[in-house]
């Protein structure tokens, strides 16, 4: 016996995603159902080997199904979670709406998988920033081991992580500097993506820091342990898939960075490439469509006691989104309701 799914949003960038891991992972599904807007009503997606047409969410009625999978935004997000919830639907939601709600778990399945029991209080789970996703899967088999004081993260994320308009907007920019004929004004970014860096993601707050850097620290507390200290700098970088990290961690204890590499091919979701030679290492171009998060240029940290350096990439869409809210659907299937 399966589940019947719901994927809200299912025309986007996260929602295809979505669909595609869901069939890609054989989930246990009875039923699925497709929706999005009203303006994108009927469009065609792919399910595995079917075609599904959306349906319209302002119409859609959840009682009866188990689980909507949300790739929308905060504000729709706001009006129709709380009515799939109230159907008795459980809503995974990819919004950062839910994240700093007390009574909604946040969930990384490699790291607190036991956080789904906490469901029912809304009958919402969140889902991470994709930023934080993929390094609190590197962080928590390290710190279970020698326990992680503090973290300093320096982002690289592409430009998917704001939409399929700025992934048009980097393709259009890159195409009129070729083409000094075309002209191209930047709408989704404040400046030139096209062969330039915008240490600019989210909205600044009054201490200087943006909301994805905001995010990172909050997130971090979270999931991980409320006692690790994290600072972030968060960069756009014109790549169009994929997020990459550069991490350092301060532990209370000396980890060796030998033993730290072991830890790490050994923990769920992660794949080490660290070899000390040219192209021994991952890159987001090496991380697209793949399940893991890569970990490469492991090294000791010397500045510090008992400090680390580490390379982080994943791709956004999948880890970073649409993978995660389907393992935590798998997580909440397993745990909680074992239809499946």
């Amino acid at each position: 016996m399966g589940y019947k799914v719901v994927v809200v949003g299912a025309t986007g960038n996260v929602g295809r995603e979505m669909l595609n891991i869901l069939a890609e992972r054989q989930f246990p599904i009875d039923e699925i159902a497709a929706l999005a807007s009203r303006r994108s009503l009927g469009t065609e997606v792919s399910f595995g080997d079917q075609t599904l047409k959306t349906q319209d969410l302002e119409q859609f009625d959840f009682a009866g199904w188990d689980m909507a999978l949300f790739a929308i935004g905060s504000d729709a997000t706001k009006e129709y979670a709380p009515k799939a919830a109230k159907a008795g639907c459980v809503v995974i939601d990819n919004s950062s709406l839910y994240r700093y709600d007390p009574d909604v778990p946040l969930v990384v399945p490699e790291v607190n998988p036991e956080a789904v029991e906490g469901y029912s209080k809304k009958n919402i789970i969140a889902n991470p920033n994709c930023s934080t996703a993929q390094m609190v899967v590197a962080l928590k088999p390290l710190h279970d081991r020698a326990k992680i004081k503090r973290v300093v993260v320096s982002t690289y994320q592409s430009v998917s992580g704001s939409g399929k308009e700025a992934i048009d907007e980097l393709w259009d920019q890159t195409k009129s500097i070729y083409n000094p004929t075309d002209e191209y004004e930047p709408k989704v970014y404040p400046k030139q993506i096209a062969f330039n860096v915008i240490p600019h993601i989210d909205v600044f707050l009054e201490d200087g820091s943006t909301k994805e850097e905001w995010k990172m620290v909050a997130e971090t507390k979270k999931i991980v342990d409320t006692s690790i200290k994290v600072t972030a700098t968060c960069v756009r970088v014109p790549v169009f898939v994929g997020h990459g990290e550069a991490i350092n961690l301060e532990f209370e204890d000396h980890l060796d960075e030998a033993e730290a590499r072991d830890i790490l091919r050994e923990a769920p979701g992660i794949m080490v490439v660290d070899k000390r030679e040219d192209g021994g290492y991952a890159t987001p171009v090496d991380c697209v469509g793949d399940f893991a998060t890569f970990i490469s240029r492991i090294r000791q940290d010397s500045t510090i006691d008992n400090g680390l350096n580490f390379w982080c990439v994943s791709d956004n869409l999948r880890k970073g989104a649409a993978l995660n809210a389907v393992q935590i659907a798998e997580t909440l299937g397993q745990r909680v309701l074992k239809k499946g």
